[in-house]
């Protein structure tokens, strides 16, 4: 069953002259929706220009479920760790309203690790060490209560996985949600089109756009994508922006100068976390909210880059991302007459 939240509100009533006001007190239930989050929980070892760390916690549908649990929704990750995983992080997940019934434990394995540096642009990087571990053999299991998602989200992870998760929701979600790399384009690509016919909405890069749709120009690409399934596709530019297409109706959203950028690992992961966690909490899948389900999710990355790991995070406020939402729009906002 979903959760509910409770809400009370007074009415003044007007009974004669005499009697100005009495005060009833209506209560009634909001469901909240449902969001099903699949991608790794996992280990990250990082260097940028500004340090570096141990190993520390990272993964997509970490990122994504921090991300998403801003917008209180009912979410759930569906994932493996091993033995070697700290009982401390699922309890941080949990006290965030993060089901992890969904993340299966292999006692006697050790949980995917990943190891990178970052060229001083931080804008590229590269792989040190990738251990895929108990994520080898990842057989997803949905739990009971989680096979009717009104929302899912599908992280970067094997197309095979992704699918055998959508095989175990009897109805479609009212949204699906792809993030993919290109990774998965150069050694799975007929799995992973099988997985893009089924979504409504895949968040990629620009140069994950290109490679996937075989056109230089994003817009030709955009259009490309959208013939092999997605009506929605989200093009992340990293610090310069975001793009959302449908059909021929384009919307950019900036992304926030910031003074120091400390690690963007899980940058692109938040981004997709609050997209998606928007729409769950809004319930309103309309092009229209997309465009501010696109800005909240320019808004959140830029706290994510901050700290390294899900540091930042794991400590923001949604007060904090209301403010930085007043400076997303003052950077966008001028008046012109025409």
């Amino acid at each position: 069953m979903n959760k509910v939240k409770k809400y009370y509100f007074f009415t003044s009533i007007k009974l004669t002259q005499k009697v100005s006001c009495i005060f009833a007190e209506i209560f009634f239930e909001v469901h909240m929706s449902k969001l099903l989050i699949v991608g790794t929980v996992a280990f990250d070892a990082i260097e940028t220009p500004f340090g570096k760390t141990d190993k520390i916690l990272g993964g997509a549908a970490t990122f994504i479920g921090l991300s998403a649990s801003q917008f209180d929704v009912d979410a759930a990750i569906v994932s493996v760790v091993g033995g070697d995983f700290p009982k401390s992080y699922l309890e941080m997940l949990e006290d965030r309203n993060i089901n992890v019934s969904g993340i299966e434990i292999i006692e006697n394995g050790k949980t995917f690790f990943w190891s990178g540096k970052y060229h001083n642009d931080l804008n590229t990087r590269d792989t040190l060490i990738t251990d895929l571990n108990v994520l080898a053999d990842f057989n997803p299991k949905v739990p009971k209560n989680y096979q009717d998602p009104d929302f899912l989200m599908l992280g970067n992870l094997h197309p095979a996985v992704q699918m055998a998760v959508i095989k175990q929701i009897p109805v479609r979600p009212k949204l699906v949600v792809l993030d993919t790399m290109n990774f998965w384009m150069d050694n799975t690509w007929d799995e992973l089109m099988e997985v893009i016919k089924k979504v409504d909405v895949i968040t990629i890069n620009d140069e994950e756009a290109r490679q996937l749709s075989g056109e230089y120009s994003l817009v030709r690409a955009a259009q490309k994508i959208q013939e092999l399934g997605p009506k929605y596709v989200v093009i992340k530019k990293g610090e310069h922006g975001a793009l959302l297409f449908n059909e021929d109706r384009v919307f950019f959203a900036p992304a926030l100068p910031l003074e120091v950028v400390y690690d963007p690992t899980g940058a692109g992961d938040t981004f997709a976390g609050a997209f998606i966690g928007y729409l769950a909490k809004t319930k309103d899948i309309s092009f229209e909210n997309m465009k501010t389900a696109v800005m909240f999710g320019s808004n959140l990355a830029s706290f994510c880059v901050e700290k390294f790991g899900t540091q930042r995070m794991e400590e923001l406020t949604y007060d904090e991302i209301n403010q930085r939402m007043f400076l997303f729009k003052q950077l966008t906002h001028f008046d012109i007459d025409l």
